[in-house]
């Protein structure tokens, strides 16, 4: 088992997860139950699968669950962008959260090479 608040990945998901939260406080009231909650939903699973896949057994879970929390930052991406195309993000917002979308995303993609590798 793996401490994950001390991967440098996890704490930029986290940090990630915080500000959108912040960013989304000022969607429009009727996406309140539709963009609003899939975006807060798809960007908390970033950290919580990897949190998760520290919490298992072997290297193989926790790749597993980190390839799962790729797919979250991939649907996160599209809906980043999405929010910006209808205006609901200040395009400096959407620039900052996409650098940081980004940025965990490579750090996570590295860790899950070194996880490949050291199995062969």
């Amino acid at each position: 088992m793996k401490d994950f608040r001390s991967l440098v990945f996890w704490q930029k998901a986290h940090r990630f997860v915080l500000d959108l939260y912040s960013i989304t406080l000022a969607f429009p009231e009727e996406e309140r139950f539709g963009l609003t909650s899939q975006i807060r939903r798809a960007a908390v699973s970033i950290p919580s699968n990897i949190a998760e896949g520290c919490g298992r057994e072997g290297d193989a879970e926790l790749k597993r669950f980190l390839q799962i929390a790729m797919g979250s930052a991939a649907e996160v991406d599209y809906q980043l962008q999405l929010a910006a195309d209808l205006n609901y993000i200040a395009s400096t917002d959407y620039a900052r959260l996409n650098a940081q979308l980004t940025e965990t995303k490579k750090i996570l993609n590295a860790f899950i090479k070194k996880l490949k590798a050291t199995r062969q």
